[in-house]
């Protein structure tokens, strides 16, 4: 009786695939499946009948329940799902009006590799020629035979991505304005620091997140964790975009690492590729004009095939590019608990109509936890965040560039300084619409830069010191690039660079760690720092020195004064300051009375003092 049903299933399959995808022959009934005996098997061949729900194994099939699978291709001919189940042989899908092709599998409790074969409407395959494609919302990709299957896991008769049980979704988390936030690349940030070259996974965040705490940040910015094509990569290039990168560790690792953080008070932002796709991601194979435009718009900032997000479907009333980006985020905020998103390559995007939408998709969906939307876009423009800008934020590059200059002694410029400050000078409205940086992963670390230029040593620590003094104390939200709260020093490079956590046991490392810490501290207990709220209070070109007051409504209030020369100014007068009475110099722990005339300091070369209000 088995072999023969394996005979006729064989057969049935084989025939299968001569039969046309719309068959008036039979009327079928869409909720009942089907317990398929062999004589019926063998009637139902004779008769050249379409099957759409069967059973494919033979025993326990009380155990078996009805799985759908669907592929969203509405102008192909014909589709097929091929997978372990059915020995790779073709199963026939039915096309709806809707334009999804369908069948449902009876299947038992477990994980199945499977994948779609469809006549492809790209341009550069023969037409309608067949070929096989991952489904696009595959949700975990095995990529070790090369042929990147998708996988289906069954368990209680449904689809599930795993078993995951979510643990602090109950805790506090910070506000936009509160924001400090830490950017890694999962593979470089730990391995296992007794081997310079293991690639870093989630679980080894999840060993460094007492460190982080200590550091006091309280977001983490994750590089794109779409599954991309093999094991390392920054993930700009992402093929996958429901399933995470399988080199970082499994799904309930990453879930695990995301509670582990919201249990500690930190927010996770993921780094969100919409823009493009890696060339032979599956919508590019099943119909290329359909999700993306026929040829890169901008050839010289092309970095895969580009989403049309203008590309209307009258017949079906539905935008494709946005109905899968969107299909796309709201699967991340709901399965990870996500709280925040960098949009990349914004620039290229370039429709604010799409990123409106996208930006309100992502609200709705994490409903009424905070979400923060940056975008980077390079050179960062106001209009994107502003009243009717589609952004909470932006990355803020010119901060970046300028600041880097002025530490490195190669310009003084108090305008740009004063704009890159206060960014309300570059039409910005408010403090959480730009995201400043001493660098970040498409820059090197600021110790390269100073090394370039034969700034070295100490020197170069105290020139470290003044960015991050401006950066933590500037009108924005701070982001720190891993590795530079202690002086990390690889140049940039795309190949694996992992930081190197040994430079902590050197004195001038862990002191600018020190820094850093204590200055993150001071934004959490100053509030005046949250702010829009700031005041150039004094101003020297010729010394190339400038002071600044940032305050609140509460009676919190920080005077920075930073000095941008080699020259060390001893007994200097800086006038004009807020209110008289005490204050607290951060940076050297000591108290210094204010009059009506202001206050005299000493400030070093390149050095920048912090005076709180008592």
């Amino acid at each position: 009786m088995t072999s023969n049903y394996n005979l006729l299933n064989q057969q049935l399959c084989d025939r299968h695939k001569k039969i046309k995808s719309h068959s008036n022959n039979i009327s079928e009934d869409r909720g009942i499946s089907s317990v398929i005996t062999s004589q019926e098997l063998l009637a139902n061949f004779i008769k050249n009948l379409k099957i759409r729900t069967i059973t494919l194994f033979p025993t326990n099939t009380s155990m078996a329940k009805p799985i759908e699978f669907n592929l969203f291709a509405p102008y192909n001919e014909e589709a097929a799902l091929i997978a372990s189940f059915s020995d790779w042989k073709d199963i026939p899908m039915e096309k709806g009006d809707d334009g999804y092709f369908r069948t449902t599998v009876e299947l038992e409790d477990g994980d199945y590799q499977y994948k779609f074969r469809v006549q492809s409407k790209s341009w550069f395959f023969e037409p309608d020629q067949w070929v096989e494609v991952t489904d696009p919302y595959a949700t975990d990709i095995d990529e070790t035979t090369g042929k990147d299957n998708g996988i289906v896991r069954i368990k209680d008769g449904e689809r599930i991505v795993d078993t995951y049980v979510w643990k602090h979704d109950d805790k506090p988390l910070p506000a936009d304005h509160e924001l400090v936030i830490y950017e890694m690349h999962i593979a470089d940030f730990s391995g296992g620091e007794d081997d310079p070259y293991a690639r870093g996974k989630y679980k080894h965040v999840v060993e460094k997140l007492d460190y982080l705490c200590e550091l006091g940040i309280n977001a983490i910015e994750l590089m794109p964790l779409k599954e991309y094509p093999g094991d390392y990569s920054w993930g700009y290039n992402p093929r996958h975009f429901f399933a995470t990168e399988s080199s970082y560790g499994s799904t309930d690792g990453l879930k695990r690492l995301i509670d582990e953080c919201h249990g500690r008070g930190i927010r996770v932002i993921m780094d969100g590729i919409y823009n493009h796709s890696e060339a032979s991601s599956p919508l590019t194979q099943i119909d290329h004009d359909y999700w993306y435009h026929h040829e890169p718009r901008d050839p010289g900032n092309n970095w895969g095939p580009e989403f049309n997000y203008e590309h209307y479907d009258e017949k079906l009333e539905t935008y494709p590019a946005r109905k899968f980006i969107g299909d796309t985020v709201r699967y991340w905020i709901q399965e990870y608990h996500t709280d925040g998103i960098r949009y990349d390559a914004a620039r290229q995007i370039a429709n604010y109509d799409f990123m409106h939408w996208i930006v309100q998709e992502a609200k709705n969906t994490a409903n009424m936890k905070p979400f923060y939307n940056v975008a980077e876009h390079i050179p960062e423009t106001p209009s994107i965040t502003n009243v009717d800008g589609p952004m909470d934020g932006c990355w803020h590059d010119s901060f970046y560039h300028c600041v880097l200059e002025h530490i490195c002694g190669d310009t003084f410029d108090l305008e740009r300084l004063k704009d890159v400050i206060d960014c309300k000078r570059q039409g910005f409205l408010g403090a959480t619409n730009v995201v400043n940086y001493l660098t970040n992963h498409d820059h090197n670390h600021v110790m390269v830069e100073l090394g370039n230029r034969e700034i070295l040593d100490e020197e170069a620590f105290r020139r470290a010191r003044l960015g991050v003094a401006i950066l933590m104390t500037a009108v924005g939200v701070p982001l720190i690039w891993m590795g530079e709260e202690f002086g990390e020093y690889k140049p940039k490079s795309q190949e694996s660079a992992k930081i190197d956590w040994t430079l902590l046991g050197n004195d001038l490392n862990r002191g600018l760690f020190d820094y850093y810490k204590g200055l993150i501290n001071l934004r959490k207990d100053n509030h005046a720092l949250y702010t829009e709220n700031i005041d150039f209070i004094h101003e020297n070109p010729e010394a190339k020195v400038l002071a600044y007051s940032r305050w609140n409504g509460e009676g919190s209030r920080v005077v920075v004064v930073a000095n941008f020369s080699e020259n060390f100014l001893g007994g200097y007068h800086v006038p004009n300051f807020p209110s008289g009475g005490t204050w607290h110099e951060w940076t050297g722990n000591y108290d210094v009375e204010a009059g009506d005339d202001g206050i005299l300091t000493d400030l070093g070369p390149y050095e920048a003092k912090v005076f709180v209000w008592q």
